[in-house]
């Protein structure tokens, strides 16, 4: 029996001409027909932001259709308009981890979350960065290949997505093992640097609070951290089911 090709939508927050989307689209050679469609421009933090009062220009690129909006606006007009069909959406590879409460502001992930909202099913892919060392992106391909390939076979529950959080060891150190764990809730350190009326970010992410065996501490560890995302309502309702019920 011949298993039907999967059509993935690839896309992310870094931009199209970003290294991790090329690591990654390299990564999903094999696994299905892979269609980008990307940022035109940075927009890394941008959230769930989607453009609604201006007209949003696709320009053609050699890897795929780069949109002059935000990840959320790339897949809004993929599902809408751009692809015929779409089973899965893969976002990343995004240079900088994802954990924890990162998911809420990270643009990587909402291009996953909007997906899901209209029952297609996400990975959102993420390379966590030591601080000091470059990304190896051949090795964060290969890591993220052997996280992402099982996660497609599984059974879809609708309203969740996977977020998975690639480490950074030290060149020449030992492969990760995946480890399945749950997003840790703990909250980004609040300091800013302030002078007058002006404020200035300046929390560690580095040392940011962590439960141990959470995704933070497992990508932190060493290891490639695979988290189950749910969307949820006030009912408990998966977002998907609850708008399939709807239709």
């Amino acid at each position: 029996m011949t298993t039907p090709e999967l059509n993935l939508l690839l896309t992310n927050d870094d931009g199209i001409d970003a290294p991790g989307i090329a690591a990654l689209g390299r990564a999903l050679a094999g696994l299905g027909r892979v269609e980008w469609i990307a940022p035109l421009h940075h927009h890394s933090g941008c959230g769930h932001t989607v453009t609604t009062h201006r007209v949003l220009e696709v320009h053609e690129r050699s890897s795929g259709l780069a949109v002059d909006g935000t990840p959320a606006d790339c897949v809004r007009l993929g599902l809408h308009h751009l692809l015929p069909k779409v089973d899965w959406v893969i976002s990343g590879i995004n240079e900088g981890g994802n954990l924890g409460v990162d998911v809420f502001i990270s643009g990587t992930v909402a291009a996953v979350r909007e997906g899901v909202i209209h029952g297609i099913p996400g990975i959102a892919v993420s390379h966590y960065i030591a601080r000091g060392r470059q990304i190896d992106w051949e090795r964060a391909a290969q890591w993220a290949r052997r996280a992402i390939e099982p996660l497609l076979q599984l059974g879809w529950q609708p309203g969740t997505f996977w977020n998975i959080n690639l480490p950074h060891p030290e060149s020449g150190g030992h492969e990760p093992e995946i480890v399945f764990c749950s997003t840790d809730p703990s909250p980004l350190p609040l300091n800013f640097q302030v002078e007058g009326s002006k404020a200035k970010y300046s929390g560690d992410y580095q040392t940011r609070a962590r439960r141990i065996g959470h995704d933070v501490d497992v990508c932190f560890g060493g290891q490639i951290a695979v988290s189950l995302v749910r969307l949820l309502d006030s009912s408990g309702v998966g977002l998907a089911e609850r708008e399939t019920s709807r239709a």
